[in-house]
C-alpha cells in the first residue's frame, strides 16, 4: 500500500507550491506536471500514476480541478482508481472515493464541482477567442511569429538542394520545407 500524490498546473511559468499534499508522501511518489488539464491523454505523469496504482494505494490530489477540467475525464479517472481497489482523496474539497463505499452525496458534489471546472475552462477559451478576434480587428494580433527562415529555405530550393537536406541544415521538419516550396510555387510572380 502506497501513498501517491498528483499535482498539476497549466503552464510552465506556474508553480505547484500552493498544492500542498500530506507530508508523509515520499517525493518519489509525487507525480507533477505543467500541462493543460484539457485532456487526460496528454498528461504523461497522470498516465504513469494510473499505470502504477495497486490495490490499497491512496492517491492525494489538492483539488478536483487539478485532476481534470472535464467532467467526463474526472469521473473516468476517479472510477479507474476506485476500480483498482484504491482510493482518491481531494484535500481542498474534503472528498474521498474508494472501493466499496457508496457516498452518493460525495459523488454528487464531485460532479457539481467537476461541471463548474469544465464550465470555467470553456469560459476561459471563449474569452481568449474573443480577445484574439478583437486584437485581429484592431491590427494588433498577427499570430505566432514565424520561426523558420523562409528566405534561406527559398534560396536553398532555388540552388537545387533537396528538401531532406534543407530540413537537416535548417533544423526543421521536411514537411515544413515542402509546405514552403508549395507556397513559393503558388505565389504570384
Amino acid at each position: 500500500m502506497a501513498k501517491l500524490g498528483y499535482r498539476r498546473v497549466s503552464t510552465k511559468s506556474q508553480s505547484t507550491e500552493r498544492q500542498e499534499l500530506p507530508s508523509d508522501i515520499s517525493p518519489k511518489n509525487i507525480y507533477e506536471e505543467k500541462v493543460s488539464g484539457g485532456s487526460r491523454y496528454d498528461r504523461p505523469e497522470l498516465t504513469e500514476l494510473l499505470r502504477r496504482i495497486e490495490p490499497g494505494d491512496e492517491v492525494y490530489v489538492y483539488s478536483i480541478d487539478r485532476l481534470a477540467r472535464s467532467l467526463t475525464d474526472l469521473s473516468n479517472i476517479v472510477d479507474e482508481i476506485v476500480d483498482k481497489s484504491s482510493s482518491v482523496h481531494f484535500l481542498k474539497e474534503k472528498l474521498t472515493f474508494s472501493a466499496g463505499t457508496d457516498d452518493f452525496a460525495g459523488r454528487l458534489m464531485m460532479q457539481v464541482l467537476g461541471a463548474i471546472a469544465e464550465f470555467e475552462r470553456n469560459l476561459i477559451r471563449q474569452r481568449q477567442r474573443e480577445g484574439i478576434e478583437k486584437a485581429k480587428t484592431a491590427g494588433k494580433y498577427k499570430g505566432k511569429p514565424r520561426t523558420i527562415d523562409r528566405e534561406a529555405i527559398a534560396q536553398m530550393l532555388t540552388a537545387g538542394v533537396t528538401p531532406t537536406q534543407i530540413a537537416k541544415l535548417a533544423k526543421v521538419g521536411v514537411a515544413s520545407v515542402y509546405r514552403i516550396r508549395k507556397e513559393l510555387a503558388e505565389a504570384p510572380s
